[in-house]
């Protein structure tokens, strides 16, 4: 590893040893909407492998948010979860058929949740109890 990447990986992890439980889920969010990107560009692009990565990578981020969610805390939980449901489904439907048009319906539902997420850290609320 070059110093440059080492001091890039640094970085990150002390980013997210340092942050936040909203910052989290900020960061979490930003790398599952650049995996729904990429996966539509890997799939526009015919590049199988590449979407394949992105499309996985993407729903275990999802299952992460859907098993980490609690919803005796907020009754509205299991709606979310429900929509966690829903783009897993997509998005392994997406990548079994190669469909790009299920990527963008998902990233279209997640894009107001990363933006609300990203207001609530902006707005200093950290989510710890």
């Amino acid at each position: 590893m070059t110093t440059q990447a080492q001091l890039r990986h640094r970085y990150a992890r002390e980013a997210v040893t340092t942050a936040s439980p909203a910052k989290l889920v900020t960061m979490l969010y930003d790398r599952l909407l650049k995996d729904l990107h990429d996966a539509e560009t890997g799939l526009g692009a015919r590049d199988i492998p590449k979407s394949h990565a992105c499309l996985t990578h993407a729903q275990d981020i999802l299952w992460e948010f859907h098993s980490t969610l609690d919803t005796s805390v907020w009754a509205e939980g299991e709606n979310l979860k429900r929509i966690y449901e829903w783009a897993i489904d997509m998005l392994v439907q997406a990548n079994l058929e190669k469909n790009i048009r299920r990527v963008v319906d998902v990233r279209e539902v997640l894009e107001p949740l990363a933006a609300a997420w990203h207001e609530v850290a902006d707005q200093g609320i950290t989510g710890e109890r």
